[in-house]
């Protein structure tokens, strides 16, 4: 998406923040505080759309309980005291909840003053181990951790005989994550990463890491990181000379990593927390097709876009379990309610101790023609 094209589509997200943030009078009012800017920029900005695609047509329909939902957002460029400022914000502000925040580090910073404030904080986009443990009853996950990622992409490689596994990952909370998730899978198998190398967030300095991951020459590479930096690894790489399997977790941002390699992305792999967001085989993704089209401006389909869209699904589903003039403690009753519910071929499933809603893992290619196959 071309930067005015974003700017045009958040100003009506972000217009209202000036005015008194209500959980009251027929108007739901929710925080999210991402990456609209930056080298991360398209991970926020999906994210949002996604959510504005469900919200703007709920909200058309006569909202949830005769309550519209307000979504106001706050750019952090993806750098965590810029996220704790706009949730501290947000708090301030009195949003009824925080919603869609993008990245491991930025929504680490967040969490204390979640957990004091007890806001709902729903659908965070990451699967860090230490946003989940320990358990906090204000947060609610979607999507499947880094773990469960991690867990399959190893066990894929090692089937096909692919032992020799290298990490390159963010150097933060995030790659760290990630990092652990593979080395964790590997150990099972008693094995260890062949190889490390390390890239700064929002940075795409990566020749060191090239340099210190091809010495080893590995079988695959698994790359913990954002589009950018990843792409510009591959790049190196291939330079380099390396001929071996790269693949990413979903936080990468599949169309994003798609959208930067172009033809060299040809059987770049990305694991999958979401349904495929691009065919009908499924009703979520049937659904969420159709609501993209009739949206229209700039909403395209994708993976990161799909996340938003069904996230705001399912705290809707909160909401209206939540009743009529909802507290934040009924909408987390609400949330713990829904026990083994289906949203489109997407199960969800909460508790009063699980706040996890699925452990789905899927695997997708990217192709020379910048699409995106399962």
């Amino acid at each position: 998406m071309k930067r005015r094209d974003a700017i045009k589509w958040l100003a009506g997200s972000s217009a209202a923040l000036a005015l008194p943030a209500l959980a009251q009078n027929n108007r739901i009012v929710l925080g999210q505080s991402a990456a609209f800017s930056g080298p991360a920029a398209q991970l926020g900005i999906q994210m949002n759309m996604g959510a504005k695609v469900y919200f703007n047509a709920l909200n058309a329909a006569g909202g949830v309980n005769g309550s519209t939902i307000e979504l106001r957002t706050l750019d952090d460029g993806y750098e965590p005291d810029r996220c704790k400022a706009n949730t501290e914000k947000f708090i301030r502000d009195d949003v009824f909840g925080l919603f869609g925040y993008v990245g491991t580090p930025t929504c680490l910073a967040a969490l204390p003053l979640v957990v004091d404030a007890k806001v709902p904080f729903f659908g965070p986009f990451t699967g860090a181990e230490a946003l989940r443990d320990p358990f906090h009853r204000t947060v609610f996950h979607l999507r499947a951790s880094y773990y469960d990622e991690t867990a399959l992409i190893v066990k894929q490689l090692t089937s096909l005989g692919l032992k020799k596994i290298a990490v390159f990952y963010q150097n933060d909370a995030y790659g760290k994550a990630g990092l652990e998730g593979v080395t964790r899978a590997l150990k099972s198998q008693d094995l260890v990463p062949v190889a490390l190398g390390t890239v700064e967030r929002n940075t795409v300095n990566v020749a060191q890491a090239v340099k210190d991951i091809t010495a080893k020459m590995p079988d695959a590479v698994v790359q913990i990181s954002a589009y950018k930096s990843c792409a510009a690894f591959i790049r190196e790489a291939r330079k380099a000379g390396y001929g071996g399997t790269f693949f990413n977790v979903s936080f990468v941002g599949t169309q994003a990593l798609a959208d930067e390699l172009g033809k060299e992305g040809r059987g770049i792999m990305v694991s999958q927390v979401m349904p495929f967001p691009f065919s009908t085989t499924t009703g979520i993704a049937r659904e969420y097709l159709d609501a993209v089209a009739k949206a229209g401006g700039d909403a395209q389909p994708n993976y990161s876009s799909m996340e938003g869209y069904l996230a705001a699904k399912v705290l809707t589903e909160g909401f209206r379990r939540a009743g009529r003039n909802p507290t934040r403690e009924s909408l987390v009753s609400g949330l713990e309610s829904i026990q083994n519910v289906s949203f489109g071929g997407f199960s969800v499933e909460f508790g009063p101790r699980d706040h996890v809603a699925s452990r789905f893992v899927d695997l997708s290619m990217l192709t020379e023609d910048g699409k995106v196959r399962r």
